[in-house]
């Protein structure tokens, strides 16, 4: 394929035609700004879970068990507290906010329920309205109330579901409550295992918010559910880009002024970074993907690129311009030579990037398409517009005097750049074979000290800081944070309630529960549990219709006569005509109850097991699964926190799958294309071996660092041979054409000072830029900013300083055409290689 005819064809268009390529790009960018207001957003823990198997039985055991505690897209919760939520004022707090809530008709409200609304059904059994219930309370005197309390607490199961785990029977007190509104929504709103995403009960909720914040008492009740969760996650990714963007601007400006020290460079450079931003927003928007927590990576992933190509294209023009070339021959050179290794580096990131789509979890996949689309973009830009830019302002600068600050390239003969650059070609000349080994040692001790890297996912890399630093706060509008509660209200609930989702694991068992030996084993099963599955006298601590039937044993003697004359085996257990046991169960009082641990069709059961407080997510799910085997029905482990470990585990696939698809992939697409350029396939080869040890130092970083592979940190092995390879492909791309020309040394030398300068300026801009992320309000994405600004360090110092010893014993040992005739004049390297310096015979012209 004869590629240098399609290269000659675009260095020709770029020098000829700039004005018209100008054009066409803005065309383009106004094409793609048409769908930035079409970008949604997508954000929580939900967009991770859909599909899997665990996640399937937790949706069905959402639906088909009633739980007060379970995120429903139909229920807001009234979470009340104060220091007896249980006296006389509080109950009619309460009650009057049910009251005023149902009175307006825009919240569609179905029904509201609370543990005051049954303390009033005591004191009134007649009470079914909420003002009904308001004149209850209010006429009964605080003893009667404290009795009321009393009878709700020892004659319906679901009043101790209702209020704080330091409920006090005696004295009738609770520190906290919650009250549940039902809300008709739209039809095929289903519940799901994680918070955010969109929520239609958005408004309604906020609208309750601003009723019971109006109010006027000294009780507090706060409005919590999925709608508040979806707008907080909605906002978070918000604030976090207003901080992220404008710190990532300032860094990024400051390293490029160093860089380019020429303000009408400067101001392309960044024009050219601003289009790359619009056009992949702008595809996004025209795709229909949402934005959510991965995709605030991919502006600075962008930026990163983006940099890279700039300051090489800007940098290589001025090598040529200050041997005395002019506009046109200059920018011919430059693109000839970058066009190349910008495609080499682009294939190789899209690789990096698209490797992601091999994760089974959809938001790592729109990752990898998103990524990689924009990196398309990024090289169009930078590749093709950039260059046609800088010809047609330089044109103008020939015609008016317009003055311009500097045309130095970095890097040059005797810069403090170019004496730092020279170490890796000195060590390369001297012992590069010995530091070779040294290097493949020591990535091999990393290598196998990441293999300790654990794995998580939790709701807690996705919420919003409970308390966000003062600096943040301090911060002058609109890059002010909102005051988030999702945090602070889930942690409150998981201090005072026994919530089924944080402290216990559930099997969802589908078979027929009227069978006589139903109940048996779900009894059976919890006999000497697994260990992290908390015991009483060697039984699992757990909660099921079994449970529920012996509770309502213990209450009532009539129904404690059926179940003892239909347990054949004396186990309190009724092994024998269960479909009698439950209608008379479904009958009483605690059909509630029941129904929230076997359904009313008696065609599956859920049983919730507690879990040791200290066990480990893994260790939770293992038992979980254990104890799921013992059932003779289909049984599935589920509940949030199975659900969360199984996502963990797709995770950890995720990061081995994409790693070893990203390598693979990179190094077939490096030996193809300098096989195709040079002639030399195995240049490729000597291309991967610096990104290998990067990758290695990175995994070997996390576990030291206690970083997990998470949502967003298992991309990161998978990019950092995307981005790291981009520095090692520009040195081996320039060394390949240094090497037509000159001896292995000096050639060598001149790659490294020259495309070396390049490349730290990048490194330096691109780690701040990228390094912003830490100040992101996840948790999970500040870890991926400090893992991909070290990543863009290894890969720096690899490529200056590992890769120049590759490529001497490439040249040594293996055969090639490369400078074809001057492997004998290969002189020491000494401090100043005469043969470095700039000049005319050594202008660099690739072929």
């Amino acid at each position: 394929m004869d590629y240098q005819r399609i290269i000659d064809r675009v260095d020709e268009t770029i020098v000829e035609r700039p004005g018209r390529i100008i054009l066409a790009f803005l065309v383009l960018t106004v094409v793609f700004g048409t769908g930035l207001g079409s970008v949604g957003t997508s954000a929580g823990t939900s967009q991770f879970t859909t599909g899997l198997p665990a996640e399937k039985a937790y949706t069905a055991v959402n639906e088909d068990f009633e739980d007060p505690f379970a995120t429903d897209t139909g229920n807001t919760q009234l979470i009340q507290s104060s220091q007896n939520v249980l006296s006389k004022p509080a109950l009619l707090r309460m009650l009057r906010t049910q009251e005023q809530l149902e009175d307006q008709q825009g919240l569609r409200v179905s029904s509201t329920s609370s543990a005051a609304g049954l303390v009033a059904q005591q004191l009134d059994p007649k009470a079914s309205t909420p003002a009904e219930r308001v004149d209850a309370v209010e006429q009964a005197t605080p003893s009667q109330v404290e009795a009321a309390v009393a009878r709700a607490a020892e004659q319906n199961p679901r009043f101790t579901t209702l209020v704080s785990t330091d409920f006090n029977r005696r004295s009738a007190s609770a520190s906290a409550t919650i009250g549940l509104v039902e809300h008709d929504v739209p039809a095929g709103i289903s519940q799901s295992s994680g918070q955010g995403g969109s929520s239609p009960l958005t408004p309604l909720q906020e609208q309750s918010q601003f009723i019971v914040e109006s109010a006027d008492s000294g009780d507090s009740i706060d409005v919590f559910g999925s709608g508040i969760i979806a707008n907080e996650f909605s906002n978070v990714i918000t604030d976090s880009l207003l901080i992220v963007v404008p710190a990532a601007v300032i860094f990024i400006t400051f390293f490029l002024v160093i860089a380019y020290r020429d303000l009408i460079d400067l101001l392309l450079g960044v024009v050219s970074l601003a289009m790359a931003i619009v056009w992949t927003f702008g595809y996004m928007g025209l795709a229909g993907i949402p934005f959510s927590q991965m995709l605030i990576t991919v502006p600075p992933l962008l930026l990163a690129v983006g940099i890279d190509f700039g300051i090489h294209a800007v940098n290589r023009y001025r090598e040529e311009q200050v041997q005395g070339k002019d506009v046109e021959t200059s920018m011919r050179i430059t693109t000839d030579q970058l066009i190349v290794a910008f495609f080499i580096v682009t294939g190789t990131t899209v690789i990096g990037f698209a490797a992601n789509l091999t994760s089974s979890l959809p938001p790592i996949q729109d990752f990898g398409v998103v990524a990689s689309v924009g990196i398309v973009f990024t090289f169009l830009i930078f590749g093709v517009f950039l260059p046609a830019a800088k010809v047609y302002v330089d044109k103008i600068r020939e015609r008016y005097p317009i003055p311009q600050m500097s045309t130095t390239p970095l890097g040059s003969e005797g810069s403090a750049f170019s004496r730092v650059l020279r170490g890796g070609v000195v060590i390369a000349d001297r012992a590069p074979a010995i530091f070779l080994l040294l290097m493949l040692v020591t990535s091999g001790a990393a290598g196998y000290y990441a293999t300790g890297v654990s794995t998580s996912f939790t709701q807690e890399d996705f919420l919003p800081p409970e308390d966000n630093p003062d600096w943040v706060m301090q911060l002058p509008e609109p890059f002010r944070p909102h005051d988030y509660t999702v945090t602070e209200q889930t942690n409150f609930l998981e201090d005072k309630f026994a919530s089924t989702q944080s402290d216990s694991a559930t099997v969802y068992v589908q078979g027929a529960m009227t069978r006589d030996t139903a109940l048996e084993d779900i009894h059976k099963a919890g006999e000497n549990p697994p260990d992290s599955i908390v015991t009483d006298d060697r039984r699992a601590d757990s909660t099921s219709i079994v449970t529920v039937i012996q509770s309502h044993a213990e209450r009532d003697e009539e129904f404690a006569a059926l179940v003892a004359r239909n347990d054949r085996d004396d186990d309190g257990v009724p092994d024998d005509n269960l479909e009698q046991v439950y209608d008379a169960l479904l009958s009483s009082p605690a059909r509630d109850q029941a129904l929230r641990y076997m359904t009313e069709d008696r065609r599956s059961a859920r049983v919730v097991y507690t879990v040791e407080a200290e066990a480990s997510q893994g260790e939770i799910t293992a038992d979980s699964r254990e104890l799921a085997d013992r059932y003779r029905d289909t049984a599935i482990a589920t509940g949030q926190i199975v659900v969360f470990q199984a996502v963990s585990d797709v995770i950890f696939e995720s990061a081995i799958q994409s790693l070893a698809v990203a390598l693979l992939g990179a190094t077939l697409f490096l030996v193809l294309v300098y096989w195709v350029l040079e002639g030399e396939a195995s240049l490729g080869i000597a291309n991967t071996i610096p990104i290998v040890v990067t990758v290695a130092l990175l995994a070997g970083t996390m576990r030291f660092l206690e970083i997990p592979f998470n949502a967003l940190t298992a991309t990161m092995l998978a990019i950092t041979i995307g981005l790291g390879i981009d520095y090692s492909v520009h040195v081996v791309h320039r060394f390949a054409d240094e090497r037509q020309e000159r001896p292995l040394m000096p050639a060598l030398d001149r790659t490294v000072r020259g495309t070396g300068g390049a490349l730290m300026s990048s490194m330096f801009t691109t780690v701040f830029g990228i390094g912003v992320l830490a100040l992101a309000l996840f948790p999970a994405i500040g870890q991926f900013g400090i893992l991909t600004a070290m990543s863009i360090v290894y890969a720096f110092l690899t490529s200056i300083f590992v890769l120049p010893a590759v490529l001497v014993l490439w040249d040594r040992y293996t055969p090639h055409d490369l400078g074809a005739g001057q492997h004998s004049a290969q002189p020491e390297l000494g401090p100043e290689p005469a043969t470095a310096v700039p000049g005319p015979e050594m202008d660099g012209e690739s072929d």
